[in-house]
């Protein structure tokens, strides 16, 4: 069996492409360090824009959740749910003044994923879309 040439494709095809998703990265600015522990939730919401929820999970110890979609992207609006009261870690303060934060998006160009990062301080909160 012959060798293939360097940065040539394998006769099977290209591998898989990696499949798009819904990411977030929480950092606490007040203690300058990724805020882990912080329950995060993903929503679709419908037509009637009624949220369903497709998964939860917790920020590890870089404050972040690298996947929050288990299934394939499909265009709409989805909400992310960040709870910050209660986190997991026993550093974690409970007497934030925000206790909850969501954020709604739309999605509509299915092939590329998604980033929302969210900043947080004692009395501000910061989002954009990531890279």
């Amino acid at each position: 069996m012959a060798e293939e040439a360097p940065g040539t494709i394998p006769a099977g095809g290209p591998p898989n492409p990696v499949r798009p998703t819904i990411s977030t990265h929480v950092l606490d600015t007040e203690t300058g360090a990724p805020a882990m522990g912080v329950h995060v939730s993903l929503f679709k919401l419908g037509e009637d824009a009624r949220p369903i929820r497709l998964t939860q999970a917790l920020t590890d110890g870089d404050g972040r959740i690298r996947d929050l979609l288990d299934r394939p992207m499909a265009p709409g609006d989805y909400r992310l749910e960040f709870v910050l009261s209660g986190r997991t870690t026993p550093e974690a303060s409970d007497d934030r003044f925000f206790r909850k934060i969501a954020i709604d998006l739309r999605v509509e160009d299915v092939t590329r994923s998604y980033h929302v990062p969210l900043l947080l301080a004692p009395y501000s909160m910061t989002t954009y879309r990531g890279s």
